[in-house]
C-alpha cells in the first residue's frame, strides 16, 4: 500500500542528529530490558531461597541448629540477617560466659545490639534488591526527553525546509515523520522502563516487610531461649 507506514525506512533516511538519538534511545530499551529480565531472576531466586532458609529454620530445634544447617544455602535475605544477627549472639554469649549474665544485660539494655546486627544483614539483602534500579529509573524519565529532542530537531528541520522555498507536503513530511518517530521511540523505551520500576520497587517493599516479620521472629527466639 502507497500510504503504509515504514519506520525502518523512516530511520534510515532520518538525518544524522536524529540518527543518533534514535540509536541511543535504541541502547537504553537494550539495556532496560536487560536490566528487568536481570531484576526478574534475581527476585524469583531470593524468593526461592528465603523458602528453602525458612523450611531449614521452621524445621530446627534451636538457633545453633540452624547456625549449622545453613551453611551450604544459597544468598537470600533470611539468611543474611540470621547469619549477622547469630554472630553477635554468639559474641554476646562469649563475652558473658554465662547465659544469666546475658540475660540481665538484655534485660537491662534490650536486644538493641541484636537487632543492629538483623538490621546490617538487611542492608546487605537491601544493596541486592536496589541494584541497578537507579539505572531503570533514569531511563525512564531521561528517554522520553532524549525523543522530544529527537523531535525538536526533525521540526526544525523542516522549517528549514520551508525556509528555502520547498513549501510542499513532500518537503516538510520527512522531517515531521523523523520527528515523531523519535518520540515514539523515546516513549516505547521509557514506559516499560517505569513499569517496571514501579513493580520493582512494590517487590522489594514486600521483601522487606518480610524481613522486618523475621527480625521481630528471631528476638522472639532469643527471648524464648533466655527465658
Amino acid at each position: 500500500m502507497n500510504g503504509e507506514l515504514d519506520i525502518l525506512k523512516i530511520i534510515l533516511e532520518s538525518g544524522i542528529v536524529v540518527k543518533g538519538v534514535l540509536i541511543l534511545l535504541i541502547i537504553a530499551s537494550i539495556v532496560s530490558w536487560a536490566i528487568v529480565m536481570m531484576k526478574k531472576k534475581l527476585i524469583k531466586e531470593l524468593q526461592s531461597n528465603n523458602q528453602l532458609f525458612k523450611d531449614v529454620y521452621d524445621n530446627s530445634s534451636s538457633l545453633n541448629d540452624v547456625g549449622e544447617k545453613i551453611a551450604q544455602l544459597p544468598f537470600s535475605p533470611y539468611k543474611s540477617m540470621f547469619a549477622s544477627g547469630y554472630k553477635e549472639l554468639q559474641k554476646m554469649n562469649s563475652h558473658f560466659a554465662s547465659d544469666e549474665k546475658l540475660k540481665k544485660h538484655f534485660e537491662k539494655f534490650g536486644f538493641d545490639a541484636i537487632i543492629r546486627s538483623l538490621k546490617l544483614g538487611q542492608h546487605e539483602a537491601h544493596l541486592e534488591l536496589e541494584k541497578s534500579l537507579s539505572t531503570l529509573a533514569s531511563i525512564g524519565s531521561v528517554t522520553p526527553f532524549v525523543g522530544l529532542f529527537g523531535t525538536v530537531w526533525g521540526i526544525i528541520d523542516s522549517f528549514t525546509g520551508l525556509a528555502s522555498g520547498g513549501a510542499t507536503i513532500d518537503a516538510v513530511a520527512p522531517g515531521i515523520a523523523e520527528a515523531l518517530v523519535a518520540t515514539a521511540v523515546g516513549l516505547a523505551a521509557a514506559i516499560p522502563a517505569v513499569w517496571f520500576y514501579n513493580q520493582f520497587n512494590s517487590q522489594n517493599e514486600l521483601m522487606q516487610a518480610q524481613m522486618d516479620n523475621f527480625e521481630k521472629e528471631f528476638i522472639n527466639v532469643v527471648e524464648r531461649t533466655l527465658g
